[in-house]
């Protein structure tokens, strides 16, 4: 869409935009008389009916766990299998597969003792070599993974990478059946967590090696998690169903979960309200205050370990060799007014790339944080004129965001401060999930796009790794070989207060060269059922299905 060109149009625009913000579920503005729905009644037993309907956003693209990309797949990834390492209802770091570990004294080598009752959803045991096995296929350049980079912290993966070193001289290796060790470049405090990322999952070898692409669908997927694939209807629902191989099925209650691909967030919350689903991926920005106000014990918004943000393609006009631009578009964005007006559910402005809470780390804040968006928006139109745009020769540029009504909000909210501070004409497309991903993998299309990262793990790094420039998902496609050295050398650094100051240096590097535009910080936004049980909120919004029952209610 094209957003007007006037300056009265876009004034118009933006009340229209934040009169939107007061609508109710459905059409029309909230009623004087609205009234919450009526309190449920809670048996203190088990329902009789162990289903859990879960709303999920996009629809995964694979569930390989190799290959998969971004938060809807990794949701249902955690419910087929188990790394070595899992995670508690609060987000704490339990055994997963791995029933014990061991660290070396200096610290560069894991040893993992695999659980011998542990089985895949066909009955085989899962040992260490399924493990390895993952592990190299997770890293080998014919998987295709997106991800493998995570990886680098162990021996000779980089080298696996790049295509110089076969995948069998990874450094991990299956001693027996059930012993495995792990062996790192360099101390790597925040391993532990990263084994509970999907690349890291073992895979069943023989499914794997006989149905090739396929082995991920049903019929075919053999998991060692505490649920197995049923059924998969594309944009209708993925079914899972209880694994009763999986060796804790003895503590599992929940029978089956449905996950719903539901991109449209009103569609997402009338659902919820129907009684359709027992809790929302999302909500959507408009109707926060509705929601507040008649469904507030429902409604969790704790902090989350994420960014969002728009990236720059570097590799093609007109961002290529244009920092004073990237700078001016980035100047020009109000983030005081986009989190207090359009978002709404406590987001922090976001001036930095990683978020704040990791302890002993300090997210970078750059100095025009301090200044007024007056003065921003001052400096924003010098940097634009000095990139050769004015308002009688405007910048054109094309963004592009995933299909999500939120996302589109945002977007035309961003385009329209571009166009007010500056002049911008902005063409805004919205692409299905699949195809958005693909154009910014290709980097072809692209000018500006929408994008969002979750930490894989509670550590600076996750945030760092991606702009690496081998990193398989830098859609930006950002190169410096400064900052990929301080990541380097931060990898090798054993201290961990050196360690965390060179991180911080690199933040500072990578928001002085913009590729990205980070605009806030999370927090998860859901409505949850009062039946559910034994739900917390973390910061990781990781939430097994294995850890959650279904109280009686009427």
């Amino acid at each position: 869409m094209h957003l007007p060109t006037s300056r009265a149009a876009v004034l118009s625009f933006a009340l229209l935009l934040l009169a939107a913000c007061s609508e109710e579920p459905g059409s029309g503005p909230v009623q004087q008389e609205a009234k919450a729905p009526p309190p449920v009644a809670l048996g203190t037993e088990r329902a009789e009916d162990q289903v859990l309907r879960r709303g999920n956003g996009a629809e995964p693209q694979t569930l390989d766990p190799h290959k998969a990309e971004g938060v809807p797949s990794s949701r249902i990834l955690r419910d087929l299998f188990e790394g070595l390492v899992s995670e508690a209802p609060n987000g704490d770091l339990i055994p997963g597969g791995a029933e014990s570990w061991t660290v070396s004294d200096d610290g560069l080598v894991y040893t993992f003792k695999i659980r011998k009752n542990a089985r895949w959803s066909n009955g085989d045991p899962v040992t260490a070599k399924d493990f390895e096995f993952g592990l190299q296929r997770s890293v080998d350049p014919n998987t295709g993974s997106k991800y493998s980079q995570i990886l680098a912290p162990i021996v000779n993966a980089e080298a696996i990478i790049a295509n110089e070193k076969p995948a069998s001289e990874l450094g991990v290796k299956a001693l027996d059946d059930y012993t495995l060790t792990i062996t790192l470049n360099a101390p790597t405090p925040y391993l532990i967590g990263l084994l509970t990322h999907s690349t890291t999952y073992p895979v069943h070898r023989r499914s794997a090696q006989e149905y090739g692409d396929q082995f991920s669908r049903p019929g075919k997927l053999v998991g060692n998690g505490a649920y197995q694939l049923a059924e998969w209807v594309v944009q209708s629902h993925i079914k899972v169903v209880r694994n009763p191989n999986y060796w804790d099925n003895d503590k599992t209650v929940i029978d089956e979960v449905y996950y719903y691909p539901i991109e449209n967030q009103s569609t997402e919350l009338k659902r919820y309200r129907a009684g359709e689903l027992d809790w929302t991926e999302t909500l959507p920005l408009n109707q926060f205050r509705w929601i507040q106000k008649n469904l507030k014990s429902e409604l969790h918004v704790p902090p989350y370990l994420g960014t969002y943000y728009y990236g720059f393609n570097l590799r093609r006009p007109p961002f290529k060799d244009n920092l004073k631009l990237r700078k001016a578009l980035t100047l020009a964005v109000d983030r005081e007014t986009l989190t207090e007006k359009v978002t709404q559910f406590g987001e922090i402005p976001a001036y930095g790339w990683v978020p704040p809470g990791i302890q002993g780390y300090h997210s970078y804040v750059p100095d025009y944080a301090k200044l007024t968006q007056q003065e921003r928006t001052a400096e924003a139109k010098r940097l634009y004129q000095e990139a050769g745009y004015s308002e009688t020769n405007p910048l054109k540029v094309e963004l592009r965001y995933n299909t999500h009504e939120n996302h589109k909000k945002i977007a035309i909210a961003i385009a329209s401060m571009w166009k007010t501070a500056l002049g911008v004409q902005t063409t805004l497309f919205n692409e299905e999930w699949k195809v958005f991903l693909e154009n910014r993998k290709q980097k072809q299309v692209t000018q500006a796009f929408r994008a969002g990262w979750i930490g894989d793990y509670n550590d600076p790094n996750t945030f760092s790794e991606l702009m690496h420039s081998n990193h398989g998902l830098n859609d930006s496609d950002y190169k410096n070989p400064e900052y990929d050295a301080m990541l380097a050398q931060a990898a090798a650094e054993s201290d961990p207060g050196k360690r965390m100051q060179i991180l911080e240096k690199a933040e500072e590097v990578l928001i002085g060269d913009a590729p990205i535009m980070p605009l806030y910080f999370y927090v998860t936004k859901r409505l949850l059922k009062p039946w559910v049980a034994g739900y917390e909120d973390n910061v990781m919004d990781h939430h097994y299905s294995k850890h959650l029952y279904i109280l009686k209610h009427q």
